[in-house]
């Protein structure tokens, strides 16, 4: 079976909040640390229609998405957006994340953004890596300002400059 990529649907959420849900109880790379932070993922589904928003199936099954979403809502900012992801981790090291990376920065450069930004635990050092690796630089770093599992963590803003 192959992989595709394609806009999300209304009926997309749950899927999603499946995986979400999976990282916020095991790892560091979403944050809630349990089963009652629906209101913090509801958020992610808070994105204007202009903003791409990308499930990858596999088998008939959602088991990964990325989205770009305006880091501010002021027009200032217009040319900067966010971006977050997430791959089951049975389907992660195939290559989806870097295709993903690639059909939300050509939609970014057709929305002429110039700057992509991610910000990630500094214990999520898969996720850093993956940035460096994709022409993401560390741009800025909130000192232990998180906790979860009883361990403190750094919030690592990364930037990616698109030409």
């Amino acid at each position: 079976m192959k992989y595709s990529f394609r806009k999300i649907k209304t009926n997309d959420q749950d899927n999603i909040l499946r995986i979400l849900q999976h990282y916020a109880e095991h790892s560091f790379a979403a944050y809630p640390d349990n089963k009652n932070q629906n209101e913090h993922f509801n958020k992610l589904f808070d994105v204007p229609q202009e903003f791409p928003f990308y499930v990858i199936e596999y088998n008939n099954q959602i088991i990964g998405f990325g989205v770009l979403r305006p880091y501010s809502k002021l027009a200032t900012f217009k040319e900067s957006c966010e971006v977050t992801y997430f791959i089951d981790p049975q389907h992660t090291q195939k290559g989806l994340g870097k295709k993903l990376l690639e059909i939300l920065e050509n939609d970014a450069r057709k929305m002429k953004i110039k700057s992509i930004l991610a910000n990630i635990s500094s214990l999520n050092v898969a996720s850093i890596n993956f940035h460096l690796k994709y022409g993401f630089k560390e741009c800025g770093r909130f000192i232990q300002i998180g906790k979860k599992f009883n361990k403190s963590f750094d919030v690592v803003w990364m930037q990616k400059f698109l030409s």
